[in-house]
């Protein structure tokens, strides 16, 4: 369990070290003994794990006698006050390290192990303990995240405004002025199948400070929302220490972190993404992780110019060239426009295999992917101008075959078969382990399935079973599937869940102090032999907020 010192207006004048745990954790036997748990023990500013030693070889052990128990740790100083918004893999110290084009230095970099900080990032000068969900999707501490940058640039749209020591949160944007909700309301007259359960999970790319998605919190529907850290200074931050899902992440050169055919939905809300440039490139990405039968929805240039363009700084004619090369690009790697009123546009993607038939013809742009990439390959993969083909089988996974939120949860996807040594049996025994599994975990964990929880990570799931068994608790889950794991991150959406990608031995791609609980299965046994897990405690520590929590489990 992780304590820091935040009842205090700022941290203690002297930076004593803190101890990190090397090797095994300290083993606890629960229950009827159905998994060992590991858990972290800060005294003030202090990590101390024990490292239990074998006992030492003797010529004759009596039974009832035992070696001491011997300790081995490591400390490490408390990181430099400027470090404490520090994010390794996109640190915009080493920016200029990397090419321009395409925006290419936003995306992950992560330092060479001779340059990775080795201490604990301190939290800044008058942090408070986060605001408990559900009013932290209204109001958080300003000193928690002490950016003034977004309040300025954007008061006249009511991203958030700042209140003495709070920052609040009143639903505006660019492209909603009247409130998120009302935006979300004509989007849901759109597409009906926002409100029965059809769409479940969706992605929000430029996501500003995350109203949109934490507005369809409240309407059953989960939301990634991905902006990278760029001069708004602090958006995912923002969006996390609100409680709303979020990562760090950029349309770029490297494909997103997710599977393809995983998201119902998603959203670009004059998120400045140039989606018509370089070939319709980023267009092609979002197209492979849609889910056939899913939604593509744009609000913004060159949405509705007959009324907007006067203030985009262009004129008529460029947006209505801009408009219909967007069209064009869509028509041609299978969208279809689904409706459209005002400053919303919904397109979706067909599940007509016969539509992709004509990407064979010759001289077609854009070609169909056959260089020999899977489609879920998503761990710096880089974009192609070519467009991802499901296979027919995939019709499957459509939208529209896919059982409807609540009930896709706990049904086998049909993935599952995809996955090397699974089957739908296997599944169907997960779902099993974890209903157990999380039970015997809140008799351990009083505060799980509290509003003391809010933010999760299961740092090495499986089929997402531990966020299954917490969906109705209070709190989200971000599922982490090891890129050198068995892919089973497609069966993690098909449940409507979500999830990202990630290398462990690489920092993630979020803010310190941005998840309240840290779940483990097994992570250090599959990982121990690629990377020192040092780093990897190291990295939780920057990731967990003050007070917040660690689980192990096997």
């Amino acid at each position: 369990m992780k304590h820091k010192d935040d009842n205090k207006t700022g941290r203690q004048a002297e930076k004593s070290s803190r101890v990190v745990p090397i090797g095994i954790m300290l083993v606890v036997l629960c229950g009827l003994s159905f998994y060992l748990g590991g858990i972290f023990c800060y005294e003030k500013n202090k990590i101390s794990v024990e490292q239990v030693s074998k006992p030492v070889d003797s010529v004759e052990v009596k039974p009832t006698v035992f070696d001491p128990v011997q300790e081995k740790s490591v400390s490490f100083p408390e990181c430099s006050s400027d470090l404490q918004d520090y994010t390794p893999c996109t640190d915009p110290k080493r920016w200029m390290k990397y090419g321009r084009h395409r925006l290419t230095f936003m995306e992950r970099h992560c330092p060479p192990l001779f340059d990775r900080k080795e201490c604990l990032i301190p939290p800044p000068d008058g942090y408070k303990e986060p605001i408990r969900w559900p009013k932290s999707r209204d109001e958080c501490w300003y000193r928690n995240v002490p950016y003034d940058w977004i309040n300025k640039q954007k008061s006249n749209q009511h991203w958030l405004r700042k209140e003495g020591e709070k920052f609040y949160f009143p639903g505006g944007g660019t492209m909603f002025p009247y409130g998120v909700g009302a935006y979300v309301d004509l989007m849901q007259d759109l597409i009906p199948g926002m409100k029965d359960g059809t769409i479940r999970t969706a992605l929000d790319t430029g996501c500003g400070v995350a109203s949109w998605g934490g507005d369809l919190l409240d309407r059953g529907i989960l939301t990634v929302s991905l902006a990278p850290r760029d001069n708004h200074e602090a958006q995912v931050q923002f969006a996390l220490e609100r409680g709303i899902p979020a990562i760090l992440g950029i349309i770029s050169t490297q494909r997103l972190p997710f599977p393809s055919n995983s998201f119902d939905m998603a959203h670009c809300s004059r998120c400045l993404i140039p989606w018509t440039e370089f070939g319709g490139i980023y267009l092609m990405e979002v197209h492979r992780i849609l889910r056939l039968g899913g939604f593509w929805i744009l609000s913004g240039p060159p949405i509705n110019y007959e009324k907007r363009w006067r203030g985009w700084n262009t004129t008529i004619d460029e947006q209505k060239s801009d408009y219909e090369k967007l069209e064009k690009i869509l028509t041609s790697m299978c969208f279809k426009l689904y409706n459209k009123k005002n400053d919303i546009a919904v397109w979706q993607k067909s599940s007509d295999n016969d539509c992709y038939k004509q990407l064979d013809a010759p001289d077609n742009y854009p070609t169909k992917c056959d260089d020999g990439t899977e489609p879920d390959s998503a761990w710096y993969t880089p974009l192609r101008p070519c467009v991802v083909v499901p296979s027919s089988n995939h019709n499957k996974l459509s939208l529209q075959s896919v059982p409807k939120w609540p009930a896709r949860l706990n049904e086998a996807p049909i993935r599952v078969g995809d996955v090397k040594g699974s089957s739908a049996g296997d599944f169907n025994r997960d779902v099993k382990k974890w209903k157990n599994r999380v039970k015997h975990y809140k008799t351990l964990l009083s505060d799980l399935g509290t509003d003391k929880i809010r933010n999760v990570m299961d740092m090495n799931t499986r089929y997402g079973g531990f966020a299954a068994y917490l969906i109705d608790d209070p709190l989200w889950v971000m599922n982490v599937v090891s890129s050198y794991a068995p892919n089973t991150l497609p069966v993690v959406y098909d449940r409507g869940l979500i999830g990202t990608y990630h290398d462990w031995c690489e920092a993630f791609s979020t803010y310190p102090r941005t998840y309240d609980l840290l779940h483990l299965d097994g992570l250090f046994t599959s990982e121990s032999h690629r990377c020192d897990m040092k780093y990897v405690l190291l990295e939780m520590d920057r990731i967990l907020r003050p007070n917040g929590e660690h689980t192990k489990g096997q």
